[in-house]
């Protein structure tokens, strides 16, 4: 379920969301939601680098119907 709020924030922040937005094909709410996330999971896992959390967090959100699981090669036939 989507919730609609209305949060003020600077308006520097959100003409940053705004480019960041754009160059990432996501509407400026999306952009906020993922930097939201990524600074908590950051916030959770200290010793992870921010953009190893930045890049799972993404990898997450992509379609997995057409993946293959990995297979290491001493396993192949």
């Amino acid at each position: 379920m989507t919730l609609s709020t209305t949060i003020p924030i600077e308006a520097n922040l959100y003409q940053q969301a705004q480019h960041d937005a754009a160059l990432s094909h996501r509407s400026v709410a999306q952009q906020i939601e993922f930097w939201a996330r990524v600074g908590r999971a950051a916030l959770e896992n200290p010793d992870l680098p921010v953009n190893f959390i930045a890049e799972s967090l993404l990898s997450l959100a992509e379609p997995h119907h057409d993946l293959k699981p990995f297979v290491p090669r001493s396993h192949q036939v």
